[in-house]
């Protein structure tokens, strides 16, 4: 089980998939209401899963592109199924690949998305150097997560982190970690209630300072 919560395989994988589109929808819409997506956007959704993030934000840059990449094969092949119709059109590609190791130009994103993922980069500060530099000077990166630590749930979820070997920061530690990056203009938002965070950095335009954060 923890193998296929971290890398869902191509078959047995599915349902972990098909349940985390389910349980992860509502924390996305919160998450993408942080961030501008326009008719035209050119996004990238980093450990898409099951797909459903692209397919909502598809649905909104209807002009533009969504790509998503993933390391589980299992789960390029079912965002590829949810997003069968956007990868006809043009307008969507997937890609099986790491964060670590993009595969795509610099400064091609207006918005990059990590939803429910970052836990499990292979490694955090150099990561999220490579996300920033496929995204736009301008452009915006957001993590959304409803694990973390402090959160109102933190008792129980320290405990399935640790043996999924997973990162479980604080919220300052997320500030930190995207301002160490390179990220400006970098800011946390709590949804207390419902135990979801979110921070999104900037990459700042060309000329000015960046690491910045509040």
């Amino acid at each position: 089980m923890i193998r296929q919560v971290r890398k869902p395989t191509r078959w047995v994988g599915r349902f972990f998939l098909w349940g985390m589109n389910r349980s992860h929808s509502s924390l996305t819409d919160w998450g993408l209401k942080h961030v501008p997506i326009e008719r035209s956007s050119s996004i990238l959704d980093v450990g898409c899963g099951g797909g459903r993030t692209i397919q909502k934000m598809a649905a909104i840059a209807t002009a533009g592109e969504v790509c998503g990449v993933d390391y589980s094969e299992g789960s390029v092949a079912a965002s590829r199924a949810v997003n069968a119709k956007g990868i006809k059109a043009g307008r969507v590609e997937i890609h099986h690949a790491s964060v670590s190791q993009l595969p795509f130009p610099d400064r091609k994103f207006d918005l990059v998305t990590a939803v429910e993922t970052h836990y499990y980069w292979p490694d955090l500060p150099r990561d999220a150097r490579e996300v920033l530099r496929v995204t736009k000077p301008g452009g915006v990166l957001i993590v959304i997560a409803e694990s973390y630590k402090g959160s109102k749930l933190d008792a129980l979820q320290a405990v399935a982190m640790r043996a999924l070997g997973a990162a479980h920061m604080t919220l300052d530690e997320h500030r930190a970690w995207l301002a160490a990056a390179g990220f400006s203009d970098v800011q946390v938002d709590e949804e207390r209630g419902k135990g979801w965070m979110c921070v999104t950095g900037r990459r700042a335009l060309d000329g000015a300072p960046s690491g910045t954060s509040s």
